[in-house]
């Protein structure tokens, strides 16, 4: 039976997709996992009501979190997901040929079980690649033993790359958008490390966003924000880069056509050199909205 799907991403805010078709449902012990049929989109799921990924528009998302922060590094071994069980973003790092390993840290079992039987084009056999290891369970605690390791092992930190593909702030993930976790974190990261993550909708979440940007900025040295329009979120949406030292918005296009040919990545959708420079451009309006909220420059 088809229904309209309805996201209400503030209290006066609702649009939706009409004779959407749901296919299973999973209440897991951490929170409600749906999977839907929508003629527009195709195949999506969703976490407590709120849309995550689409088979129609996943690519818009996955490789504006991935490649900006990969191809301003010059050689990526190893990254860290954070998220990410659906394999989305696992995906778009193997088409860097240099990357080593992939550590996905996903909290809940049953979003990889659900998306790999509906959603297979999302993780395109990612989990299949030896590269890619797999960890069920809280991505702050497999954090937190990375860094006693490399302690006890007096071993250099390891990722090059990390990909906050986690639920908004205000759910399970909470604690891992906090400015003691990014200290955490940083201890696993190489001197030449980055990390991105999706901040959200500048209409919807303001507020959000400039808190989450605050924070980025008081724990790393070169913080950029990135927009693009993602239908499944029904808005233009936010996402950041944070490093000490790469900074992606400062990548010509000309420098980004090398490092295609380089890597020999030609089969992106979305993400091109053409579309970089705007990709780290706000409007005005956009920045109008968010300098209400963030702290005042010192």
């Amino acid at each position: 039976m088809s229904a309209p799907l309805l996201f209400q991403p503030t209290a006066d805010a609702v649009y939706g997709f009409p004779n959407a078709r749901r296919l299973a449902r999973v209440d897991s012990p951490y929170q409600r996992i749906e999977v839907w049929d929508t003629p527009q989109l195709g195949r999506l799921f969703t976490l407590d009501g709120r849309p995550m990924t689409s088979t129609g528009d996943e690519f818009i998302y996955h490789e504006c979190m991935v490649h900006p922060a990969a191809l301003a590094h010059p050689s990526p071994k190893a990254a860290l997901v954070l998220g990410g069980g659906d394999g989305g973003a696992a995906r778009q790092l193997l088409k860097h040929p240099g990357i080593e390993r992939i550590v996905v840290a996903e909290l809940d079992a049953e979003v990889v079980r659900l998306t790999r039987e509906y959603l297979p084009e999302v993780h395109g056999g990612a989990f299949d690649d030896p590269r890619v290891e797999l960890v069920i369970g809280d991505a702050a605690d497999y954090v937190a033993r990375a860094v006693r390791a490399e302690i006890e092992a007096a071993a250099i930190a390891q990722f090059d790359l990390v990909v906050f593909d986690l639920t908004p702030p205000d759910s399970p993930a909470a604690g891992l958008y906090t400015p003691d976790f990014y200290m955490q974190l940083k201890c696993v990261m190489s001197p030449t490390a980055a990390l991105s993550l999706h901040l959200g909708s500048p209409y919807f979440h303001p507020e959000r966003i400039a808190g989450l940007l605050d924070d980025l900025r008081d724990a790393f040295s070169i913080v950029r924000t990135m927009s693009t329009f993602i239908p499944l979120y029904g808005s233009l949406w936010m996402m950041a880069t944070a490093s000490d030292t790469l900074d992606p918005a400062a990548l010509t296009a000309e420098a980004l056509t090398g490092q295609f040919a380089a890597r020999r990545i030609d089969s992106l959708k979305h993400y091109d050199p053409a579309l970089h420079v705007g990709l780290f451009s706000a409007s005005r309006s956009v920045r109008d909205k968010l300098s209400q909220f963030l702290k005042p420059s010192s």
